[in-house]
């Protein structure tokens, strides 16, 4: 298997870097915006109702949902980016193995995450910041998208990195955009003809997990059928790899994990902030870090299509060609950031009124969305080089600038500007923030650039 022909190894070898990075970008870019657009859709439906209580209540989910995402990095990135640098460096028999071990990982991780969820879950909504007015709408949405939905929600989001750092991002990108698409459909049937009036957050809730039940049932037949194309294997006979390389795997999914941990810790502290400021703001809050994640998704589908290559190209040697992808990825990515804080500044007001048509509502969440849209470009920066550090195999590197984001300046940060600054002090914070965190992530790199590429002073991280 070690010299085994893998579908779309030319594509990391020997396409020019802008061909071969938007080959791998645009169809995780267009899965990401699908994903965004059924992610807002449960929001525009519900916001439909004219009832902040409801939005505020379905708002409070996206930290339980970024926690399910946090398991998933943990096996797909760790797996995934380490089954592209075995690749590279011609080691086809142990990335085989690595795909199967972090599959039954996944299963065993989402299962138990949702049997606590199930458990803990009134509790836990409460810690996030449900009133008394809004937790019977969270715990709905919650038990169907997480309790009953978590195991396909979670090995989806597992299955489609296998399949990208492949080389399969098409399929990768369809199979999301797919999902995205049928609860778009799904959504309203169950909301206003299936359910009756009152019952819209649990329709949303039933739509969405359906929808990702399909999604997850489209990529174990995809890997199915790459199987004797590609490394990946979701055999029980492949499920145990070289230690080594379990350790590889928990030396960058670990770091994954917690930076989406520490991300999902500071929306609560954002919900629950908010929340000491009334239903209001807190729906409109809500929106704004939904709205707001246009630049942000295609952000990661951009460095989804980064991580694949720069992986390859450092596990092959091949450091000019893995310098080319990080710049030029960088920036792209920053043009798009600019770009989107020019759109959002124009029209914060009409994107607001799309998703609720509450006066105070709308008035609040658009200076809130103008606040936080400056962000975008040094956002973009500070995420950008963690995915490179995990690509290459620096998962410590990759904690270290993640963690300092969120637990050096952002969350500090959040308390200290709300103290003095109230509710605007809280939408201001990721600026500050990220500015500062974008200097000391250039500062890192430049120095891993010179001591390590520059140097030669390579280490194969497998």
């Amino acid at each position: 298997m070690k010299n085994a022909q893998t579908k779309g190894r030319e594509i990391f070898e020997s396409w020019p870097v802008p061909k071969a990075l938007f080959e791998l970008a645009l169809p995780m870019i267009f899965g990401q915006l699908i994903i965004l657009i059924y992610s807002l859709a449960d929001t525009f439906y519900i916001g439909r109702t004219n009832n902040p209580l409801m939005v505020a209540g379905v708002s409070l989910l996206l930290p339980v949902f970024n926690i399910s995402i946090s398991f998933a990095n943990l096996f797909g990135i760790g797996g995934g980016t380490l089954i592209s640098r075995l690749m590279g460096a011609g080691r086809d028999d142990e990335a085989k193995k690595v795909s199967a071990f972090c599959f039954y990982m996944t299963i065993i991780a989402a299962g138990l995450f949702s049997l606590l969820m199930y458990v803990f879950m009134k509790p836990a909504l409460i810690l996030f910041g449900a009133s008394n007015d809004t937790l019977i709408f969270a715990e709905q949405y919650t038990f169907c998208v997480i309790v009953i939905g978590a195991v396909p929600t979670i090995l989806a989001m597992t299955l489609s990195n296998f399949l990208r750092s492949v080389g399969y991002a098409k399929q990768a990108g369809f199979g999301v955009s797919m999902g995205g698409i049928i609860n778009i459909g799904l959504d309203p049937l169950f909301m206003f003809v299936l359910m009756p009036e009152g019952s819209e957050v649990l329709g949303a809730g039933i739509a969405t997990m359906l929808s990702n039940v399909i999604t997850c049932s489209y990529f174990l037949v995809m890997i199915y059928k790459v199987r004797n194309s590609s490394v990946l294997s979701l055999s029980a006979k492949n499920i145990l790899p070289p230690k080594k390389n379990i350790y590889s795997v928990f030396a960058v999914g670990v770091p994954a994990a917690i930076a989406v941990f520490l991300f999902d810790l500071t929306y609560i502290i954002i919900d629950k902030l908010a929340a000491g400021h009334g239903d209001i703001p807190l729906a409109a809050v809500g929106i704004v870090l939904k709205a707001e994640r246009l630049p942000l998704n295609i952000g990661i589908g951009l460095c989804q299509g980064m991580m694949p290559l720069a992986a390859y190209n450092y596990s092959a040697g091949n450091f000019e060609r893995m310098k080319e992808v990080v710049n030029y990825s960088r920036k792209v990515g920053i043009i798009l950031g600019f770009a989107s804080v020019l759109m959002y500044e124009i029209f914060a007001p009409f994107i607001m009124k799309i998703f609720i048509a509450d006066v105070q509502t709308v008035e609040l969440g658009t200076h809130f969305l103008r606040a936080r849209s400056l962000a975008t470009p040094f956002m973009f920066m500070c995420f950008h080089l963690v995915n490179f550090f995990q690509a290459v195999g620096y998962g410590g590197k990759a904690l270290a600038l993640g963690s300092s984001r969120w637990i050096v300046f952002n969350i500090p940060l959040l308390f200290i500007m709300n103290y003095i600054f109230g509710m605007y002090g809280i939408v201001w914070t990721q600026v500050v923030a990220d500015i500062m965190m974008t200097i000391v992530s250039i500062l890192v790199y430049k120095n891993f650039e010179r001591k390590v590429v520059l140097d030669n002073k390579i280490e194969i991280r497998d």
